[in-house]
């Protein structure tokens, strides 16, 4: 593990580039990681496999987890932007991500419609996403929840829902 957590440390100190480099990078640390632990245990061929495999995973769905929350802090900075505005309003947004696991994401969003009953109170918005060179466009549904705007696509329900969406 100390091997990934110097990875984690140098990505961390990269440019934002550094995301795909620890997607492919949490295998092989893990492997080096698992390797020394196995090695300095004693354990068989069978038993530094198991310890590789499992090693492997813990790394895999630590990094995802990561990941999870990167996108919802995106989705949150989105509908707080979106949130106050009126149908055709269109405004700024942006966030910067502390561990650049993903690159700082800034663009535009608009409220295409409001959809309303009762206590519920969403709206659809379209926003973009600039690039260098090129914007890319979404659309997505956020809703009202007490005083704060919350995405409210599929993607994070699937965490609530599992694979009822």
């Amino acid at each position: 593990m100390t091997c990934f957590r110097a990875l984690l440390l140098a990505c961390a100190a990269a440019l934002p580039g550094c995301g795909a480099l620890l997607s492919e990078g949490t295998g092989a640390a893990a492997g080096i990681g698992s390797a020394s632990l196995a090695e300095a245990v004693g354990a068989s061929a069978a038993a530094t496999t198991g310890i590789g495999i499992g090693v492997q995973a813990g790394a895999r769905a630590g990094l995802q987890y990561a990941q999870r929350r990167t996108h919802r802090s995106a989705q949150l900075r989105l509908a707080a932007a979106a949130g106050p505005l009126e149908v055709g309003e269109v405004a700024n947004w942006a966030v910067d991500h502390t561990i650049p696991l993903q690159p700082d994401e800034a663009g535009e969003v608009a409220v295409t419609r409001q959809i309303s009953a009762g206590t519920l109170d969403c709206k659809e918005i379209v926003f973009s996403v600039v690039e260098p060179e090129s914007r890319r466009f979404y659309t997505a549904t956020v809703c009202r929840d007490g005083t704060i705007w919350r995405w409210a696509s599929a993607e994070p329900a699937t965490e609530r829902w599992g694979s009822l969406q």
